[in-house]
């Protein structure tokens, strides 16, 4: 594996995945998430920029082993990437998201974007592998 190709596909993924968690994450479906504020950490006046650079560099973290899991499994081309994407997202970020739904107080369409928005992380992670990995 040539490391320089597996960073530039971890960046590239990384970057990609920031702009969509802010759409997925942040913009759709923005005004549900009061339906519930008392789920939510953060107040008014409470700066949110420490948990968005965390869930940047979780970003980051989920395209790194996206990258390690298709290149330790052989894997080549979109068709495998894809699939990958989609199984690893039917394997933990979908059930998880739907599990929390089920014991705390999101509005159904948060759950839909957040769902939404890991499989979107994934797909680009993909994108990323079978570009500059495949």
């Amino acid at each position: 594996m040539d490391w320089k190709h597996f960073l530039y596909a971890v960046l590239a993924a990384g970057v990609a995945s920031s702009f969509s968690d802010w759409f997925f994450f942040g913009v759709l479906f923005h005004g549900k998430y009061v339906a519930h504020p008392e789920v939510w950490r953060q107040g008014a006046g409470v700066s949110e920029t420490p948990a968005v650079i965390a869930s940047t560099l979780i970003g980051f973290l989920t395209s790194a082993a996206f990258m390690a899991a298709y290149a330790v499994f052989g894997m080549h081309g979109y068709p495998s990437a894809f699939k990958l994407a989609i199984l690893v997202w039917l394997m933990a970020p979908l059930p998880i998201t739907v599990t929390n739904a089920l014991f705390i107080k999101l509005h159904p369409l948060v759950v839909v974007s957040h769902s939404l928005g890991w499989l979107a992380r994934l797909a680009l992670a993909a994108v990323a592998a079978g570009w500059l990995l495949g």
